[in-house]
């Protein structure tokens, strides 16, 4: 969705390979951008999330975008402007926030047995019980082994905070606006998003770069975008009129 007040239109690259025109469809001076299509569900293929990865870059290049979510379809054109009426107030509003913002993408993995093992060096605690077991020849009895895991999944915990938190330092004077999602599996200590007035790209993509550089080897950094805010904007579409066609 974008403010337009004119037609416009973005080219034959509509999604499901039939070159189908994506144009605007207006409610005054907001659009939705669509193309034509069956009515039924699109399957999240490589090929169906690329051609919708392309259609948002396009309307990108000269629009703020306030996403919708991958696959949906409307009967009519008209249903889509009762959708844009019955939602107007909260979409000028979002879309005056988001103006000239773009998101981008940060996920941050470590080697975690790398991690472990410097623990195991470094942490007082740790060390020093290890050494007990060792003294004792506590090593292999259970009772040790799951005091010894407690004890460096909570530092892990702590170390992943810490660096967490220098991360989130070094990228504050540069962003807008951030948002924690969840990490996935024992090797990700971050996973966030980050609002960025367009004209700062480069220094975030610098900043980004100067807090990866500081950590070295020791973490992983991938760092995607620009995208649409999709995880700064909450828009409630009622459906139901649509829903009961």
């Amino acid at each position: 969705m974008i403010e337009a007040r004119d037609n416009v239109g973005f080219g034959k690259i509509g999604i499901g390979g039939m070159g189908e025109s994506v144009y605007c469809v207006q409610h005054g001076d907001v659009a939705a951008v669509v193309s034509k299509t069956p009515v039924f569900i699109f399957d999240p293929t490589r090929e169906n999330a690329l051609a919708h990865e392309h259609v948002i870059e396009t309307v990108m290049k000269s629009n703020t975008i306030i996403p919708m979510s991958f696959g949906t379809v409307f009967r009519t054109d008209d249903d889509i402007r009762e959708v844009l009426k019955s939602i107007y107030p909260s979409l000028k509003d979002v879309l005056k926030q988001m103006a000239n913002k773009l998101e981008f993408g940060l996920k941050v993995t470590w080697d975690r047995d790398r991690i472990v093992e410097e623990l195991k060096r470094e942490n007082e605690e740790i060390h020093r019980f290890q050494h007990e077991l060792t003294r004792k020849h506590l090593q292999s009895t259970y009772f040790a082994r799951m005091q010894l895991g407690r004890m460096i999944d909570k530092a892990l915990s702590e170390r992943a905070a810490e660096v967490v938190r220098e991360i989130y330092d070094g990228l504050r004077t540069v962003c807008v606006a951030s948002r924690d999602n969840k990490v996935i599996g024992d090797k990700m200590i971050m996973n966030a998003a980050f609002l960025i007035q367009k004209d700062k790209e480069t220094e975030f993509d610098a900043a980004v770069n100067a807090v990866a550089q500081k950590f070295g080897d020791r973490l992983n950094f991938k760092y995607t975008g620009p995208w649409p805010p999709y995880n700064f904007v909450n828009i409630r579409l009622k459906l139901e009129r649509g829903s009961a066609n």
